[in-house]
C-alpha cells in the first residue's frame, strides 16, 4: 500500500475546508513538521496539549491533527520556557507533525457547526450566515469549439463552478476569434504568413474561488491547444454558497426551552449551562455556532431561531438578545467552548479514516479543555 504523506492529508482536508476560508487572524495549516513525512498513525484532538503530545509519543504517531492551532502567532523563541514553544519543541524533537484546521473547518459545509447541529438532532440544516468577505472570481476562457468540452471538464475538476450543492456549473457562448500570428509564433490554427485568422470559438465561464485560481488555470493550460491562452478574471460580489458561519435547523418536534436545555446538556455532556429565556417558551427552530459565536446572534434572530446555542458569551453581550422592553427575543444557551466543539474530533476522525484507510486514526483519550465545571 502506498505510504500517505502529511501533504496528502492536508490536501484532502483543504478540499473540504479550503484554506482561503480561514479568518485573516487565524493560522490554520501545517504548524510543525515536514509535508513529505509519511504517516501510519495519527492522533486527532481539539487542542494540542502536553498530554496529547505524550499520547502521540506512546502510540508512535507521526501526526497530530487538531482543530485549534497551537501557533496563533509566530513564537519569538523555540525553547521550553513557554508552554506553547515547549510543545512545539517537543513535537519537533520527536519528529511528530502538527496540522490544524480551524476557522476554515468552521466555515465548511458539513463542518463544526453542522456536526453540532446533528448532535442536537436538528433537521433541514443550512448555514446560519454565508461568508460574504471572501469574494469569488468569474473565470472566462476562450477556446476553439473542438476543445471546449475538455476545457470545461478541466475547469470543473480543478474546482471551478461549485455553486451550493452543484458542481461543474459553467456557461458557454459561441463567437468568432480573430488573431494575426507574428513570425515567432506557433499557432494551433493558421500560419505565420502575416494573414489575420478567423476561428469559431467558445467563451466558457465559471465561478472560481480566488485561492483555487492558480490550480484551475494550470488545469486549463494542460489541455488548451493554444500557445497563448486568452482568458479574463472578474470579481464576483456576492456571498459564497459553499461557505458560511454557524448552522440553523429544526427540532423533530416543538419542545419547551426547559426540555431543550436537557437535550443540550445530554447531547454535549455539559453538566451546567448558562442560558437566557423563559423555560416554558416553545423551541422549534434552533441556530448553533460551535465555539465563540456571539457575534452571529443577529443572524440567529434574522433566521427566526427560537434558540441560539454558542459559547464564550461575556456578561454584557447577553443583553443583545433582549428587545426594547427587556424581554428575550430568543433563548440563548452557552454550554461552553469545548462542549460545543468536542464533536470536531469525531468529525475529523470519520472524514480521514474513510479516505486514508492505511493510517490508524485515533481520537485522543484526553479532554483537552483546561476548564472544569462545578455543579452545586
Amino acid at each position: 500500500m502506498t505510504p500517505v504523506t502529511i501533504s496528502e492529508i492536508a490536501a484532502a482536508l483543504e478540499s473540504w475546508a479550503p484554506a482561503g476560508h480561514a479568518a485573516a487572524w487565524d493560522n490554520s495549516g501545517l504548524q510543525v513538521g515536514r509535508p513529505g513525512r509519511t504517516v501510519s498513525r495519527a492522533i486527532v484532538a481539539l487542542d494540542c496539549t502536553p498530554q496529547v503530545v505524550r499520547e502521540a509519543r506512546e502510540t508512535e504517531a507521526e501526526l497530530i491533527v487538531t482543530h485549534h492551532p497551537l501557533l496563533f502567532k509566530p513564537p519569538r523563541t523555540l525553547t521550553d520556557r513557554h508552554p506553547v514553544s515547549a510543545i512545539a519543541l517537543d513535537l519537533a524533537e520527536a519528529g511528530i507533525g502538527l496540522y490544524s484546521i480551524h476557522t476554515n473547518l468552521d466555515a465548511a459545509r458539513g463542518g463544526v457547526s453542522f456536526a453540532l447541529a446533528a448532535q442536537l438532532g436538528l433537521t433541514e440544516v443550512t448555514f446560519l450566515k454565508n461568508l460574504d468577505d471572501r469574494p469569488l472570481r468569474k473565470l472566462v476562457v476562450y477556446v476553439p469549439e473542438s476543445h471546449a468540452e475538455a476545457i470545461r471538464r478541466a475547469m470543473g475538476s480543478a474546482g471551478a463552478g461549485r455553486i451550493g450543492e452543484y458542481d461543474n456549473c459553467a456557461f458557454e457562448m459561441r463567437g468568432t476569434g480573430w488573431f494575426t500570428p507574428r513570425a515567432g509564433a506557433r499557432p494551433f490554427i493558421g500560419t505565420t504568413s502575416g494573414s489575420t485568422e478567423r476561428v469559431d470559438e467558445v467563451r466558457l465561464e465559471a465561478e472560481a474561488p480566488t485561492w483555487d485560481l492558480p490550480l484551475i488555470l494550470s488545469a486549463v493550460r494542460a489541455v488548451h491547444p493554444y500557445e497563448e491562452i486568452a482568458y479574463d478574471v472578474f470579481p464576483v460580489e456576492q456571498p459564497s454558497r459553499n461557505a458560511g458561519i454557524g448552522a440553523v435547523g429544526n427540532l423533530p418536534s416543538p419542545e419547551t426551552l426547559a426540555r431543550f436545555l436537557e437535550r443540550v446538556s445530554e447531547a454535549l455532556q455539559a453538566p451546567a449551562l448558562r442560558f437566557l429565556g423563559d423555560p416554558l417558551r416553545t423551541v422549534t427552530r434552533v441556530a448553533v455556532c460551535g465555539g465563540s459565536g456571539v457575534d452571529y446572534l443577529p443572524s440567529a434572530i434574522t433566521a427566526g431561531a427560537d434558540a441560539y446555542v454558542t459559547a464564550d458569551i461575556t456578561y454584557h453581550r447577553w443583553f443583545e438578545a433582549l428587545n426594547l422592553a427587556g424581554e428575550p427575543r430568543l433563548a440563548v444557551v452557552d454550554p461552553g467552548h469545548y462542549e460545543t466543539e468536542a464533536v470536531t474530533e469525531r468529525l475529523l476522525v470519520d472524514f480521514l479514516a474513510e479516505r486514508f484507510t492505511s493510517v490508524e486514526w485515533r481520537r485522543t483519550t484526553f479532554r483537552t479543555s483546561p476548564v472544569g465545571t462545578f455543579v452545586r
